[in-house]
């Protein structure tokens, strides 16, 4: 073929995704072999299809999307080819072809192929075929974008839901840090008062059951601690007994158990804040102690 002839840019397209019959194909190349034009259009169109393959990420369509398609063809019109006898060349009008600068001219309806141009039926299966084409390219587009904006959500909510759980576990760490603090006060705080509880009875039995009470009246903050204490009965517990100053009932400073080996803490029981203490005392109560003390007073200091 004469490299001054071109084919069109749609010929070119069908020709660039390997959809046309297989004759075609071969007049084709030999064209492209000889017109540099031809090629550079065929290496543009050909990265246009490989940056619409690399930007959409295939599927195959779901099974009842596809039935539905495939009963959507079946329902649309078919164009039935019908010959015709061909009309003489002189009463066909020339289509518009390009021709390149200084090229020959070669007269119309001579050189290999010419007659290709001239069958209006040709040209309707092959934009059918790319009517069919491009519509699919977009649908895969779409469900990729569908997949991305998935795999976001998904990601959204693993980070909500491991924010939530920082977040508790700093509220618990600064709940820890201020009793922390708190504790750490009172236990330097000037204002405190050192108080010093022996047993009480009259024969002393060494060692002798020893408890320390740090109280800040100010802030109801309390600190006991007690060492050799004698293990109790089943369903028994020892309690602290706060007697304030002014007269009023004793107030309950908390329950606790000595360990084997006799020892005992009790850690800022809740208490009112403002009471100046007379004394301290424990007793013996029930499990789950008491809102009175049971005499006798085991242990007690001022």
């Amino acid at each position: 073929m004469n490299p001054a002839r071109h084919y069109e840019a749609d010929d070119l397209a069908l020709f660039a995704m390997q959809l046309l019959p297989p004759e075609e194909l071969t007049e084709v190349a030999a064209h492209v072999a000889e017109c540099q034009l031809c090629r550079q259009q065929i290496a543009q169109l050909q990265g246009d299809l490989a940056v619409y393959a690399m930007a959409a990420e295939m599927h195959s369509p779901p099974a009842q999307t596809r039935e539905r398609l495939m009963k959507q063809v079946a329902r649309e019109r078919k164009n039935v080819m019908v010959e015709r006898a061909p009309a003489p060349l002189e009463q066909v009008p020339p289509r518009r072809q390009s021709i390149a600068p200084g090229a020959e001219q070669v007269p119309f309806g001579r050189g290999p192929g010419t007659g290709r141009y001239l069958q209006e039926q040709e040209e309707t299966p092959r934009r059918n075929i790319a009517a069919v084409i491009f519509p699919w390219i977009g649908w895969a587009v779409a469900a990729g974008l569908a997949v991305i904006m998935g795999s976001l959500y998904h990601e959204r909510d693993s980070l909500k839901a491991s924010m939530a759980a920082q977040a508790g576990q700093i509220d618990k760490l600064s709940a820890d840090a201020a009793s922390a603090k708190q504790l750490l006060d009172a236990m330097t705080d000037p204002a405190a008062k050192r108080v010093t509880l022996t047993k009480a009875a009259a024969v002393p039995v060494p060692p002798q059951p020893q408890g320390k009470v740090i109280y800040v009246p100010e802030k109801g903050t309390l600190l006991f601690t007690a060492s050799n204490m004698e293990p109790l009965e089943v369903y028994k517990t020892y309690e602290l007994w706060l007697i304030p100053a002014d007269g009023r009932d004793p107030i309950p400073a908390g329950t606790f158990h000595p360990d084997e080996r006799g020892n005992a803490i009790v850690i800022m029981p809740p208490l009112p804040k403002g009471i100046e203490a007379k004394a301290f005392g424990v007793t013996i109560e029930d499990d789950g102690g008491s809102q009175t003390p049971t005499m006798p007073i085991v242990m007690a200091g001022s």
